[in-house]
């Protein structure tokens, strides 16, 4: 059960950072449409925010294949499991401290900040799943 529920946290986690794929194929305004159904300001089009767009996207949608990929079987990969957990927490942190800094509007600066830490905290609580050591520390 509790290796399932390592998966399931998985899953939510890689998809949630694989959705970011749209943002790689989708055109400028279609992009800029969906920043600013989120909260953004108007965003002039700019060949190098473009470019910036795209490449955290696809960074964004790497984590979540990579996320994906370790769902499928976390224990080929369980050296990497409390990593992930680790990461998505401090991502969590990470935005965290600078929705506040920024006083941004609770959505979806909240959601973000909530999906991180509450996958990252899972992962990390469930990390002994992937080695098969169910209730021994690592």
């Amino acid at each position: 059960m509790r290796q399932l529920l390592l998966r399931v946290f998985l899953l939510a986690a890689g998809f949630g950072w694989a959705i970011s794929a749209y943002g790689v194929f989708s055109s400028w305004d279609a992009a800029v449409s969906q920043l600013q159904g989120l909260g953004a300001a108007g965003i002039p089009h700019d060949p190098m925010l473009d470019y910036w767009l795209r490449m955290a996207a696809g960074a964004f949608t790497g984590i979540g294949v990579f996320l994906l990929i370790l769902a499928v079987n976390p224990r080929r990969f369980a050296s990497v499991v409390p990593l992930v957990g680790l990461f998505l927490v401090a991502e969590g942190l990470v935005l965290l401290v600078h929705g506040l800094r920024l006083g941004l509007a609770p959505l979806p600066f909240y959601v973000d900040v909530t999906f991180c830490l509450l996958t990252g905290i899972g992962i990390w609580l469930l990390r002994t799943e992937a080695c098969g050591n169910a209730g021994k520390s690592a």
